[in-house]
């Protein structure tokens, strides 16, 4: 019971709510709701809906587990791996977690290294050269990029890329929308 004492506190540190406030949305006193959060009161049900109500969160969030996650990708995590469609090998540059809206990845392009088709999905892609060039294509205007170059666009415009190098071409990669959950 005493993780739900602490959640109750965090929030309202979080929206910038004074235990009168909180008591005000709730019809609960400001004394027993000090008491709920310093955990020595108990908490009944009834109690703990119209606090949810006044955070604007469902009930469940206060009976969740924290996401114990690692939100660094360390080198020796960093796995390669390859899509059927493609000759480019791909790193993935994070983790899940709830809520994530970008994959970053790192992509190695082989020498002479080009698309046969354009694409166009929802979304929006970013590319940063850190290494060899990229000549892009996207809705008809050809971008040619060096090292240290980037290109930023939606992806329902139609794009294609190719490596027009003799050598491996390495891109940061960032793309919308999450692909890997």
């Amino acid at each position: 019971m005493k993780e739900i004492f602490e959640k109750i506190k965090q929030l309202r540190f979080e929206q910038g709510m004074t235990l009168k406030e909180l008591s005000e949305k709730t019809d609960l006193s400001v004394s027993f709701l000090s008491q709920i959060e310093r955990g020595t009161s108990s908490l009944a049900i009834t109690s703990l809906k119209k606090i949810a109500d006044a955070f604007g969160v469902k009930m469940i969030h206060f009976f969740e587990e924290p996401e114990n996650l690692n939100y660094a990708v360390k080198k020796e995590d960093q796995k390669s791996f390859k899509i059927e469609s493609s000759d480019s090998t791909f790193i993935r540059l994070s983790n899940n977690f709830t809520d994530r809206k970008i994959e970053p990845f790192l992509v190695t392009m082989q020498p002479h290294q080009r698309d046969i088709e354009m694409a166009r999905h929802p979304g929006e892609e970013f590319y940063y050269v850190l290494k060899g060039a990229l000549l892009i294509t996207v809705d008809q205007n050809v971008y040619f990029l060096r090292e240290g170059e980037a290109v930023h666009f939606p992806s329902t415009l139609p794009h294609m890329w190719e490596n027009p190098l003799d050598q491996e071409t390495i891109l940061l990669s960032v793309i919308t929308p999450v692909i890997f959950n």
